[in-house]
């Protein structure tokens, strides 16, 4: 399944989890290294496949996923002490 024109998620590649289309290199793998201060060039370097445009796919997949995610807050039982 194509999420964007960039970033698909297919089971039968890195086990569903989201990539670059037509890539193994997942949107995590992604976020992950620049997270630990990668640049963009860094990545583009080292991942040749990789455009600045799916590098930013994949943080607007991210973010886009992140606000559509339901919360769901559950109150914690309060417990009797014996």
């Amino acid at each position: 399944m194509t999420i964007t024109d960039r970033v698909e998620v297919n089971p039968k590649v890195m086990m569903g989890k989201p990539v670059i289309h037509g890539t193994r290199i997942t949107v995590e793998l992604i976020l992950r290294k620049l997270s630990e201060g990668a640049k963009e060039g860094e990545l583009l370097e080292a991942y040749p496949r990789l455009t600045l445009g799916d590098i930013h796919a994949a943080i607007r997949y991210a973010a886009d996923t992140l606000a559509h995610e339901e919360t769901v807050i559950l109150s914690s039982a309060k417990r009797s002490v014996a």
